[in-house]
C-alpha cells in the first residue's frame, strides 16, 4: 500500500495554493468585521441531531458519521457550518436584536458535490439573524458582491429563487400522496430537473389552477420579464405575491444586468424558507456561492429567529482568483551576532520575510525564493541584492 496516497477527492494544499487560500481568508474575514460581523468558530464534530437540524435529507447522505467513545451517541463531521452558527445564535448568544456572525473553516463531505469537487471544502460565510425584512437579504447579497470584488473574481450573474412560491402551491395540493414527505420530494426532484413529463404525471389529478401553476414553474427563469411572466401565469395568492415582490426588490438592488430568476430552482428546499440565491462566475457551470433565508433552523434549538446568509468555498474561490505572488525573502547568514539578530527582528517587524541560511545548504538557496541578502558592510548589517552563483 502506498502510504502517501489520499482518499478520492481529498487533496493536500501545497504552499502556493495554501498561501492563496490563507490570503483570501484573512482579507475576507477582515472585510466582514468592517460590516459588523463577529467571528465564531464551531467544532468540527458534533452530535448528529444538531448537525442535521433543519437540513434533513439534504445533508444526511453527505455527512460522515461515527460513534462517540465517551457517550456512545452518534456524531458527525460537519458538512455545513450554517446549522452550527444557528445553534450559537439561538442557544448560546441569546441576544434579542440583530446579530451578524461570520465563520471560516473546513467541512467534510461523504460524497463530492460535483465533478472534480473536493470532499473537504473550506467554507466561509456570513449570517444575519433577527431581521425578517428583505433589507437583510439585500445586505447579504451586496456583501457577497464585495467578497467577489475583493477576491478579484468577476460576477456573471446572481440567480434568485424563492421557496415561498413552491410552499404556496404545495399548500393547495389535494392528493394525500403529494402532500406527504415522499410526494413533496418527488415534486421537488421533477421541478429541480425541469422534467415536465414527470411533473405532468405527478399533478395530473390536481385542480387546474394548481396543476397549471406547477407546470409553468420550469419555464419561469431568465432575466428581464421573468417576474412579469410569473405574475401573469401564477395564481395571485398572498404567498406568491409576497415572494415575487421580494425577488423584484433583490433584482433592483443588484441591477438587471446581474440578476436572474429561476422559480423552479428549489435547492435546499427543506432548509430554506424564503429567498434563495446562487452566484455564478464567467465560464463556470457550478455556482461560486449559495445563500438564502432559513428562518426555521433555530426552532430545534429552542428559538426560531429570522435568518439569512451565504457561504462560499474558499478553495474554489482561490482557484478562480488572480495569482498571489510569494513575497521575495531576505537571506540572512547563520552567525551568532547580536546586531544581526536585532536587524533581522527589525526587518520582520516591518513585514519582511527573512530566512536563515543554515550551514551546508548553499546549493539550495534558489529554493528559498530570496532576492536579497544581509551582509555586514562598513560596520553594520545592510540589505543588498542577492548575488546568485552560476
Amino acid at each position: 500500500m502506498r502510504r502517501w496516497l489520499l482518499p478520492e477527492s481529498i487533496e493536500d494544499l501545497l504552499p502556493d495554493e495554501a498561501r492563496k487560500v490563507e490570503h483570501l481568508r484573512r482579507k475576507l474575514l477582515d472585510e466582514f468585521a468592517l460590516h459588523g460581523f463577529e467571528l465564531v468558530s464551531p467544532p468540527l464534530v458534533e452530535y448528529i441531531e444538531s448537525l442535521l437540524t433543519g437540513s434533513g435529507r439534504d445533508m444526511d447522505l453527505r455527512t460522515f458519521k461515527l460513534v462517540d467513545q465517551l457517550s456512545g451517541r452518534t456524531m458527525g463531521l460537519r458538512a455545513d457550518i450554517t446549522p452550527q452558527v444557528a445553534r450559537i445564535d439561538s442557544h448560546l448568544l441569546n441576544r434579542r436584536g440583530v446579530v451578524r456572525l461570520c465563520y471560516c473553516g473546513p467541512v467534510v463531505h461523504a460524497l463530492p458535490s460535483g465533478f472534480n469537487a473536493t470532499r473537504e471544502p473550506i467554507q466561509l460565510g456570513a449570517e444575519l439573524y433577527g431581521h425578517a425584512g428583505i433589507e437583510a437579504d439585500v445586505e447579504l447579497v451586496n456583501l457577497l458582491g464585495r467578497v467577489l470584488d475583493l477576491s478579484g473574481v468577476p460576477l456573471a450573474r446572481v440567480d434568485f429563487g424563492h421557496a415561498g412560491v413552491f410552499r404556496a402551491l404545495a399548500a393547495r395540493l389535494q392528493s394525500p400522496t403529494l402532500r406527504g414527505e415522499d410526494g413533496q420530494l418527488d415534486l421537488f426532484a421533477a421541478l429541480q430537473s425541469k422534467d415536465l413529463p414527470d411533473l405532468r404525471q405527478l399533478v395530473a389529478d390536481e385542480a387546474q389552477q394548481v396543476r397549471d401553476a406547477f407546470l409553468a414553474l420550469p419555464g419561469l427563469y431568465g432575466r428581464g420579464d421573468c417576474l412579469e411572466r410569473a405574475r401573469a401565469v401564477l395564481p395571485d395568492w398572498p404567498g406568491i405575491r409576497a415572494a415575487l415582490d421580494e425577488l423584484a426588490q433583490l433584482g433592483d438592488a443588484i441591477g438587471s444586468d446581474l440578476s436572474g430568476f429561476d422559480l423552479a430552482d428549489l435547492r435546499g428546499y427543506h432548509y430554506h424558507s424564503g429567498v434563495t440565491f446562487a452566484a455564478y462566475c464567467p465560464g463556470q457551470a457550478q455556482a461560486i456561492a449559495l445563500g438564502g433565508r432559513y428562518d426555521d433552523v433555530g426552532l430545534a434549538f429552542g428559538r426560531a429567529r429570522p435568518a439569512t446568509g451565504f457561504s462560499v468555498d474558499v478553495r474554489q474561490l482561490a482557484q478562480l482568483a488572480p495569482h498571489v505572488d510569494k513575497p521575495a525573502a531576505i537571506l540572512a547568514p547563520f552567525v551568532d551576532d547580536a546586531s544581526l539578530r536585532t536587524k533581522v527582528q527589525s526587518l520582520r517587524s516591518a513585514g519582511e520575510v527573512v530566512v536563515a541560511a543554515l550551514p551546508g545548504h548553499d546549493e539550495d538557496v534558489l529554493e528559498l525564493s530570496c532576492s536579497r541578502q544581509l551582509v555586514f558592510v562598513e560596520g553594520e548589517w545592510q540589505v543588498t541584492p542577492l548575488e546568485r552563483k552560476v
